[in-house]
């Protein structure tokens, strides 16, 4: 049987040091081939022109042309790569977060300037998400999200529903971006998020889709009251959990890892949802890799919940939405576009 075609992979970054590095850990993976490096944006459009990559590492801070005007210029490409960023949370965040918006796949953390020498260390992670990348969808879903239709089990819960929470990984910070921006400033029920990004990252993750969301998006701290016109985002590094105090009903960071692979974890987040607020809780399942939320999602569903997914049209990564679709946990699916109408449906 012929092996698949190696992922044809570029590395871009204005070290010539981490140039090396990755291209070592890169080109040691099995399945990926390393067919060039760039020192800067404006090296890395000619780059793709030259080698067709199927995916990009990409620094954001360069010269001439930096990260965020690359993933610019890709916009325009038809064939573009998929990119993961590799970004320092000291010093960028921020602009890891814009290019995670802007269409880049997936993030890794680099380590400071001042720690060059751990490039090394980080090279699991980003193999895991260079692979990922190169079996993501295109970001041009326009067409494909055109064509999708709903799918609803039912139209109502039987329950006012009085909590939404929202569960993501690969893609998620485009999902989130465009979900929160739809929501209407007199969304009903509080919204609660989990996305997986490293640590340092969601501060800024929740700075930019406050600006962005008629609702107030705040970063998870602990004794948070939950809110209608407020969404919280669960602070990467430690799980996002619920807790309901007499009339107030409150945010709790639990930093004890539970055997989870994903700090925060989406079923950790579902299952103190469904314990708290039963049949009065939606959970929403976004693009991602891997099954964080199945778990979650069942004990949603088992307390008398609603659990929805984000169908694979849109979906970056139908992975986290795909388990719970063939688990038959899903009771409404629809592609980005159409999310806030079906949320309607169940969230009146």
């Amino acid at each position: 049987m012929t092996s698949p075609a190696p992922l044809r992979v570029l590395v871009v970054d204005d070290s010539a040091f981490a140039r090396k590095v990755l291209r070592k850990v890169l080109s040691d993976a099995e399945g990926l081939e390393v067919v060039g490096t760039a020192r800067d944006g404006l090296d890395a459009l000619e780059r793709v022109v030259e080698f067709k990559p199927d995916v990009i590492t990409l620094d954001l801070v360069m010269p001439a042309l930096d990260g965020l005007g690359l993933l610019k210029a890709l916009a325009g490409m038809p064939d573009a790569p998929r990119v993961v960023v590799v970004s320092s949370a000291d010093t960028d965040s921020e602009l890891a977060v814009a290019a995670l918006q802007a269409g880049a796949v997936d993030l890794v953390h680099k380590p400071t300037a001042l720690a060059t020498e751990r490039l090394y260390e980080l090279g699991a992670e980003l193999v895991e998400k260079v692979r990922v990348a190169g079996r993501a969808m295109p970001r041009y879903l326009e067409a494909a999200e055109r064509e999708a239709s709903v799918r609803a089990a039912r139209s109502g819960t039987g329950a006012s529903p009085k909590l939404l929470a929202v569960g993501t990984s690969t893609g998620g910070p485009q999902a989130l971006t465009r979900l929160l921006s739809a929501l209407p400033r007199d969304f009903p029920a509080p919204v609660v998020l989990a996305l997986h990004i490293p640590a340092g990252y969601t501060e800024a993750v929740a700075k930019r889709l406050d600006s962005q969301s008629a609702l107030e998006v705040v970063e998870a701290r602990d004794g948070l009251e939950l809110v209608p016109g407020r969404a919280v985002l669960a602070k990467a590094g430690m799980h996002l959990k619920l807790e309901r105090r007499g009339a107030l009903d409150l945010v709790r960071l639990d930093r004890h890892p539970l055997g989870t692979p994903h700090h925060p974890s989406v079923d950790v987040l579902f299952q103190s949802v469904a314990a708290g607020w039963g049949e009065h809780a939606v959970a929403l399942v976004l693009t991602g890799m891997g099954e964080d939320g199945l778990v979650g999602a069942r004990a949603v569903r088992a307390a008398g919940g609603v659990v929805l997914t984000e169908s694979e049209s849109s979906c970056v990564v139908y992975g986290m939405p795909r388990v719970v679709d063939e688990a038959g946990l899903s009771q409404g699916s629809a592609p980005l576009q159409s999310l806030v109408p079906l949320l309607e449906r169940f969230i009146p």
